[in-house]
């Protein structure tokens, strides 16, 4: 093979090792660029996406979710919408509309979460007054529901605690233990003459009595 004089020579002519590396970086370009193509994702096909998820349908099918199991209040499920990022005038039409079909009903809601509350956990009122406020009951409509609780049912429920509770204070000085009992009614609702009343008769009860200037 001849060599043409009149075409200039590259310039790892005679260089074996320059030549080398020149191919090397030929190659190495080359496949670079190849598989840099073979990597760009193909742009978005619209038909396979399909339309954009309609928000009337995804705050429905949220509402629904959430009123499974277990009432809620409206203002729970606004702030359930509102987490999703459903829009504001799309959540409230639909929550009226649920209103209007018996699906949210804070008066309801207002009386199951009493009934529940108030024996299961002990709680007087005042303390279940407090948690309707903070799931978004309207005072009006707590205050109507709470009137429904009966004085004796809340009574009760304050010395099945009291009596619960004695049962891990049978070492425990008798003045100590009315305190912790006191402060166990109060930290559920209970006024501190109706506590300390509550207590004196269930300490006397299981024999262990004290007098009210002894713990005040």
């Amino acid at each position: 093979m001849s060599f043409d004089e009149t075409r200039p020579a590259p310039d790892w002519a005679g260089d074996v090792s320059a030549g080398v590396d020149a191919w090397t970086r030929r190659s190495t370009t080359a496949a670079g660029s190849s598989e840099s193509a073979s990597t760009v994702p193909p742009p978005p096909d619209p038909v396979a996406q399909g339309p954009a998820a309609d928000p009337e349908s995804v705050a429905r099918t949220i509402l629904l979710d959430q009123l499974t199991g277990r009432a809620r209040s409206r203002r729970e499920l606004r702030d359930k919408l509102a987490a999703k990022n459903v829009p504001d005038e799309v959540a409230e039409r639909l929550l009226d509309r649920f209103e209007e079909v018996g699906l949210v009903d804070d008066r309801a809601f207002a009386r199951l979460w009493i009934a529940s509350r108030q024996p299961g956990k002990g709680l007087a009122r005042r303390a279940l007054a407090d948690e309707l406020r903070r799931k978004g009951i309207d005072d009006v409509v707590a205050r109507e529901a709470l009137d429904e609780v009966d004085p004796a049912d809340e009574e009760e429920a304050a010395r099945a605690l009291v009596r619960k509770k004695l049962r891990s204070l049978r070492g425990v000085d008798d003045v100590v233990a009315t305190r912790r009992l006191a402060g166990l009614l109060a930290r559920k609702g209970y006024p501190a003459g109706v506590a300390f009343s509550v207590v004196r008769d269930e300490l006397a009860r299981a024999g262990r009595e004290t007098t009210e200037h002894e713990v005040s």
